[in-house]
């Protein structure tokens, strides 16, 4: 320790902001979160808000302490100095020597100010003792490169007190063998536990869980896009995938074979899906979990992004007493949270509304949902022909797969049933085209089909650090050519928010396609689906590219992810469907969040 002097020591806070790792407002904020009486230290409140990492505070409590600052790489530690203190006890304090000499040990610590600690180290060792103040993340990276460790490195490790606790609710399996008796162990848990937290936590839709050359490798997909989370020893990757078939009830011993489970947790009292899938590779198996939080999904259709052109007929559609209303998109495009949406706007006691999904995503009130049971013979086609005896006003069929199933659907539809289900197609019009090619007769097709909504997910502008800018002249000539007057065009610059990418959130983009009596004879004559689209575009359907657009104008989304999930608008030249009126001269506004940073729409 530096020797006494008549000056007072400086501040925290004060270092701080003159180092510019904290603005003066956010150390205000955090010095009357302090005096609210939460027992915690200015250091910890400022990281908990994310006004400063663990790093700045440790570097600026070295000088107030006036010991050294560290940031720990393996070369600055003699190997044979960890040998004076027991392992479980460097482990358990966050402690590291780092090298002796003569009767002086220098150790690392992060916590310089905890002098019990430091008298009981003396104690311990017999030596004089030298402080580096580091962080408690740089100390457990050091663990790992101690012989034979297992221990993991995770930035913000979730501590033993339960912040963060995640509880199976169905019951482990127990007694299973040494060759997995790591999985078990409290570390490994915690390692899981905090990959699905911190998944829920940042709205991911999947986890990825994979073995790369030299680590384990876990990446979330948010928004859309995958981003690397965290990397843990390769080592860990079997233990990891081992915990993660314990709770799926997954069969542990087999590491050939791809494998599906599901699990229930409870994360923060509150209930969480997880659909699991593994799958061996050349280096090992990759687990890919399928998130499903009720919480972060919105199953009213005014949420969820729709123009009034297209929100108005929809829920017109969605009253009628018969007739098939699909829904088209690639995957991860929102196509069940839409249907469940559907769903809910006409679920009542007067109605028997009926599910036939694989799997049951979202558990809802007032309607039967049915789980497809292919192992057993129960298909979307049996399970569908089945329902049809349960007496059923409404019907929903997770997805069209196949000749009989399309089949059974149109019967349903001709018989005075109203049917949902989803296709996968790029538009509107190539869904009809799809049934005929699954070998529907295009007369029944015609009979059956009331609309179609195709849609995709686009990201959201991130509210915090959005822009205006002047795009290229091209673009906007473009745009124009389309009748689209979009007076300001917005984007983010990536803020801690948005995780620097500038989005925050996606929303629906829409095309509907009602179908009406010149629809039907040009599908009875099996028409094409360039025709098909030309007859729409007479009765003033909008194409998703359009959909897209005005939502750039709105400020909802950018250009460029208008152009990725729709297409080139350049070559299409597209133009403004006839009777479709911009918003520059009447068109009523897009319904948006009072936030409109906020997620509009999730994948299914």
């Amino acid at each position: 320790m530096s020797s006494p002097s008549n000056n007072p020591p400086p501040r925290l806070g004060n270092i701080l902001v003159e180092r510019g790792y904290v603005r003066v407002e956010e150390l205000q904020q955090a010095l009357e979160a302090q005096c609210q009486g939460t027992g915690k230290l200015l250091g910890e409140i400022l990281v908990e808000l994310g006004f400063a990492s663990d790093d700045q505070v440790i570097e600026c409590l070295a000088t107030v302490y006036g010991v050294p600052y560290a940031k720990l790489e393996p070369r600055l530690a003699d190997p044979r100095a960890v040998d004076v203190l027991p392992r479980e006890y460097i482990e358990k304090n966050l402690v590291f020597p780092l090298f002796k000499i003569r009767h002086t040990l220098t150790i690392a610590v992060c916590e310089p100010t905890n002098l019990f600690l430091i008298d009981e180290l003396r104690s311990l060792t017999g030596l004089e003792i030298q402080v580096v103040a580091t962080s408690a993340k740089d100390i457990r990276r050091m663990f790992t490169t101690l012989p034979d460790s297992k221990t993991f490195v995770i930035d913000d490790i979730i501590d033993d007190s339960g912040q963060a606790d995640v509880t199976l609710i169905e019951t482990s399996i127990e007694d299973i063998g040494d060759a997995n008796e790591f999985a078990g162990q409290s570390p490994v848990i915690r390692l899981v536990n905090y990959i699905i937290y911190n998944a829920v936590k940042e709205g991911a839709s999947d986890i990825h869980i994979e073995p790369a050359e030299r680590c384990t490798r876990v990446r979330f997909r948010i928004d859309g896009k995958l981003y690397k989370s965290l990397e843990v020893p390769l080592n860990l990757l079997a233990a990891v995938t081992s915990r993660i078939k314990i709770m799926a009830s997954l069969d542990i011993s087999e590491r050939r074979l791809p494998q599906d489970g599901r699990v229930h947790v409870l994360l923060d009292g509150r209930k969480i899906d997880l659909r699991i899938s593994t799958f061996p590779g050349s280096r090992g198996e990759k687990t890919v979990i399928r998130v499903l939080d009720t919480r972060s999904v919105s199953l009213n259709l005014r949420d969820l992004g729709f123009a009034e052109d297209v929100l108005t007929p929809l829920q017109a559609g969605i009253c009628a007493p018969n007739g098939i209303i699909l829904v088209t998109g690639p995957t991860g495009s929102g196509k069940s949270t839409t249907l469940y949406a559907c769903l809910n706007e006409i679920a009542s006691m007067e109605n028997n509304v009926c599910t036939v999904e694989d799997p049951i995503e979202y558990h809802l009130p007032l309607i039967n949902q049915f789980q497809v049971q292919e192992r057993v013979g129960l298909t979307f086609s049996k399970a569908l022909r089945t329902l049809l005896r349960q007496d059923p006003d409404v019907i929903m069929v997770g997805e069209v797969r196949d000749e009989e199933t399309a089949r059974t659907a149109i019967q349903a539809a001709l018989t005075g049933h109203l049917v949902f289900s989803t296709l996968h197609t790029n538009d509107a019009p190539s869904a009809i085209t799809r049934l005929i090619n699954m070998g529907v007769e295009p007369y029944l097709i015609g009979a059956a089909l009331n609309m179609v909504l195709a849609q995709r997910l686009v990201r959201r502008t991130c509210s915090k650090c959005r822009e205006v800018y002047d795009p290229p002249r091209p673009l906007r000539k473009a745009l124009e050519r389309m009748g689209l007057v979009i007076e300001k065009f917005t984007k983010g610059l990536g803020c801690r928010k948005c995780r620097n990418t500038g989005f925050s959130g996606r929303v629906g983009i829409h095309e509907l396609l009602q179908v009406n009596d010149e629809l039907r004879d040009a599908i009875v004559a099996g028409g094409t689906v360039a025709q098909l689209r030309k007859i729409a575009a007479t009765y003033n359907m909008v194409t998703l590219r359009y959909d897209g657009f005005r939502k750039v104008r709105e400020g909802l989304t950018s250009v460029e992810e208008v152009i990725q999930i729709a297409g080139e608008i350049i070559s299409l030249n597209e133009r403004r469907p006839p009777g479709v009126r911009d918003s520059t001269i009447g068109l009523p506004p897009l319904p948006v969040k009072a936030d409109p940073g906020e997620p509009a729409s999730v994948e299914s």
